[in-house]
């Protein structure tokens, strides 16, 4: 079987989840001098990352002016990191609110993906923190915002991501879509459907299980969504937790690197490299020294 790349070579990215989107001042990542940008992103490259994923829960690179992206540009040049995806966080095309706003926002970040050479973009559809999961040690351990259960807002949703694949097949972008629960592909088995149903060659599933098997609840099996779900594996989000099913019910969870939690991340990936995956991974971690986490994680 040939590989696109070697395990050396294979993209891994940085999320930047490790870093606040507002400075101790309370200013926005979004307005800060480019300086602060290249303070952080030092600290990737330092980390040992070649790739970094500008998330833009962090920065809005599609936001940016012209002059500003190009500054940002820049940066990762002369760092030595290249940027092969951008990865969205609650700014859902179907937001019962902001869905109009955030469709344009997503047409901007696709243009921005191929402007800067990335040739993956992630989408989901959750929606923004509730105030309990604000105040929440670990935002999944409250109930976040739910995808109705309604047939005319799934329709949308597989409108409006249509609509996205159209433009990102133009440049050349691949779309990846989030796993995440209490959204449209929230089980392995409705993410499957959602794909199946938009069926478009440029969109494939960011087969993020970490954000299923971290909920206090009974979830799929780990190997289940990962057979389940290969076939249609774009750009990957990798992270672990460890997990705790007690008899009684009661399930407990806390983040893990990829070599100590529940998913056997080494069987995951052999399974999806020998079903075809091609696709950059992006290394994702919660608490601690994420970004040394997600080092030890690229390493693995």
């Amino acid at each position: 079987m040939s590989l696109p790349w070697t395990p050396e070579a294979w993209p891994i990215a940085a999320a930047m989840i490790p870093f606040p989107g507002r400075l101790p001042d309370g200013r926005l990542v979004q307005d800060a001098r480019p300086e602060v940008w290249a303070e952080s992103l030092a600290e990737v490259a330092d980390a040992g990352f070649d790739c970094v994923d500008p998330t833009d829960s962090w920065l809005r690179v599609a936001d940016l002016d012209p002059a500003r992206r190009a500054e940002f540009v820049a940066i990762c040049r002369d760092l030595g990191l290249s940027v092969p995806a951008i990865s969205t966080s609650r700014r859902s095309v179907i937001d019962p609110d902001h869905g109009d706003e955030y469709l344009a926002y997503s047409h901007r970040v696709i243009d921005a993906a191929a402007e800067l050479g990335a040739a993956h973009v992630s989408f989901g559809f959750f929606g923004p923190f509730t105030p309990a999961q604000q105040r929440a040690l670990w935002f999944w351990t409250e109930q976040g915002v739910k995808n109705p259960d309604d047939a005319a807002t799934w329709q949308l949703a597989v409108d409006r991501i249509r609509d996205l694949a159209r433009h990102a097949a133009e440049l050349g972008v691949q779309i990846a879509l989030e796993m995440y629960e209490d959204t449209y592909l929230g089980t392995a088995r409705d993410a499957v459907r959602f794909v199946t149903d938009v069926d478009h060659p440029s969109v494939k599933l960011n087969i993020d299980i970490g954000n299923l098997i971290r909920l206090h609840r009974p979830v799929e099996r780990w190997s289940e969504m990962i057979d389940l779900c290969i076939p249609f594996a774009g750009y990957w989000h990798v992270k672990n937790y460890y997990r705790i099913e007690d008899p009684s019910g009661l399930v407990m969870s806390h983040p893990a690197p990829v070599t100590g939690g529940t998913i056997n991340w080494r069987a995951a990936i052999r399974r999806a490299v020998a079903g075809g995956f091609s696709s950059p991974f992006l290394v994702e971690h919660y608490g601690g020294d994420g970004l040394g986490v997600c080092a030890v994680n690229r390493e693995h």
